[in-house]
């Protein structure tokens, strides 16, 4: 009796060639593709790897590590990133997303407890110089001292870390966790030079014979607006604010503080004027709460706190101990627009939270070097009009937030380690995304998402201990396993258990769990249908 599996031969004696038949027009084949949450990541994180290791215990060290390689921040990114990664994730369809961030983390302390260090590479004997210590500045020394370069960071403040130290409040991120971070990239070999700022970069890089630069002096300079004010008025700009805190040399802010602005930096001076003794903190926005720009949890936390909002009203008048508020309408465009109606609003201080800007007077030498419209203009991989200086965060084009700057630091430092070779860096390109459509959702449990609790809110408006708590070992590890591996494989074995011809091989590999016997195979596409994570796609049939 043949015992040949049908989909081998269409009758007994066939040859090899037609032993799939004739109909098969196309073929399974195993595939991985880009998952959402790692295309969404500005710092470019492989978040899917490190949270399948963070499953487990024995593996925390692994997915820290694996972190580590695209960030040197896991810790305080884990407490201040507005995680688009989470926004992006295929789970948040399905209920609700991944708590990437909170997972991030847990597994930044653990690596904060345990001491975990990375080892130092050979050098390179090459020279690269940093300008700013900021989330960019030191993203690009950590990987560039990775890649053996020695690096020298010159910060013109007098501790590190730029706006995570001097615009982020402890309450959100803890000096010793960012200090923590940074220690761990100076034992690579960094040197930092505080209270050294940069006035002329041309002639420094000269002067002190550096291969190269990357230049990082971020944002730091708040935006004035012209609004007529008394001269006993008292009016201040956010950034001020918080460097002075930073500083332990807080400014008086009165009883009562009105915050003009919409982003996380007004909410931030707002939920820092509480916590310095105002009674009332009121931000005053021109347009309506769904289209400011700070984020959701920021602004909820800040409401919790008792900070109050006026929204669509603008400031006309500051006066000494009240502010002259008009009310504003939006357009068909969504522009806010005078109407003529004026209130007053009780305030002892008046905080401008309009924004900020970037000193760029180092550059004045570089005629070569791109500025416009206070922003530096570079290549797709980070490289100014001047061959060999490099610039990134606050300073070029785009988004400003921690993460893409972190991003931009990382793709700098790859360009420069390239270009020190002599060689051309090319943009890295991503593959196809692992799209919601192509999971099958069915083989997902229900798991109800973890959120972090925070301390109450009665406690919390009257110290600068941290607010947010992160999680526990239990619950890190349970929020990991709810990631759904969107476009790649792990081994779950439906594949085996669903093919009708015996076509998947078990090979019990790390990285290749599968094979497929394309002579059994007889393209039915049972296989792709069934896969959870869409790691299985149907391609044409090769003639």
């Amino acid at each position: 009796m043949d015992k040949t599996p049908f989909a081998i031969s269409l009758a007994p004696g066939s040859s090899t060639a037609d032993k799939t038949g004739t109909w098969r027009t196309e073929r399974a084949t195993y595939v991985t593709s880009m998952p959402p949450c790692s295309n969404g990541c500005p710092a470019g994180e492989d978040v899917r790897g490190w949270l399948k290791h963070a499953e487990t215990e024995e593996s925390y060290e692994d997915a820290w590590r694996q972190i580590m390689i695209a960030n040197p921040f896991p810790a305080v990114m884990g407490r201040i990133c507005y995680h688009p990664c989470e926004t992006a994730c295929n789970r948040g369809v399905l209920d609700e997303s991944v708590g990437i961030n909170s997972v991030e983390r847990f597994l930044g302390d653990e690596a904060i407890r345990q001491g975990w260090q990375l080892p130092k590479p050979a050098p390179t004997g090459q020279r690269v110089l940093v300008v700013g210590s900021g989330p960019s500045g030191l993203s690009a020394a950590y990987q560039l001292a990775l890649l053996g370069h020695s690096v020298t960071v010159k910060e013109a403040a007098s501790e590190p870390g730029g706006m995570m130290h001097y615009g982020i409040p402890s309450y959100r991120l803890p000096r010793a966790v960012l200090d923590a971070e940074i220690d761990r990239i100076l034992t690579l070999g960094v040197e930092i030079e505080l209270d050294s700022p940069v006035d002329d970069l041309a002639a420094l890089m000269q002067a002190e014979h550096y291969d190269a630069a990357f230049v990082a002096v971020g944002a730091q300079i708040g935006k004035r607006a012209y609004i007529p004010a008394g001269s006993t008025s008292h009016v201040l700009d956010a950034v001020s604010l918080l460097h002075s805190v930073a500083d332990e040399q807080p400014p008086l802010v009165g009883r009562r503080v009105a915050i003009y602005g919409g982003g996380n930096t007004a909410i931030d001076a707002a939920r820092s004027a509480k916590r310095l003794g105002a009674a009332e903190a009121v931000v005053v926005y021109r347009r309506t709460r769904n289209r400011m720009p700070a984020s959701d949890s920021e602004v909820h936390e800040a409401e919790e706190e008792g900070i109050a909002f006026r929204w669509l009203s603008t400031i006309d008048h500051v006066d000494a101990d009240e502010v002259t508020l008009e009310r504003m309408e939006l357009d068909a465009d969504g522009f806010p627009q005078p109407t003529g109606t004026f209130e007053t609003l009780t305030a002892d201080s008046v905080v401008l939270a309009l924004g900020q800007d970037t000193d760029l007077s180092l550059l004045d030498g570089m005629h070569d070097v791109d500025v416009t419209d206070g922003v530096v203009r570079v290549d797709e991989i980070g490289m100014t009009g001047r061959s060999g200086v490099f610039a990134g965060g606050d300073m070029v084009p785009g988004e400003r937030s921690a993460t893409v700057a972190i991003g931009h630091g990382r793709r700098a430092a790859r360009a420069v380690d390239t270009w020190l070779a002599g060689q051309v860096a090319e943009p890295q390109a991503s593959g196809p995304l692992a799209d919601f459509a192509s999971l099958n959702t069915w083989y997902f449990e229900d798991a109800p998402r973890t959120h972090r609790s925070r301390l109450e809110a009665v406690r919390r408006s009257s110290t600068f201990d941290e607010v947010v708590v992160g999680l526990d070992a239990e619950t890190a590890q349970y929020e990991s396993r709810r990631c759904m591996s969107c476009g790649s494989c792990f081994s779950c074995d439906n594949c085996f258990a669903m093919c009708p011809d015996n076509a998947i091989v078990q090979l019990g590999m790390p990285g290749e769990p599968y094979a497929i016997d394309l002579d059994y195979c007889k393209g039915c596409g049972l296989c792709a249908t069934e896969c959870p994570s869409g790691a299985i796609a149907m391609v044409p049939e090769e003639i």
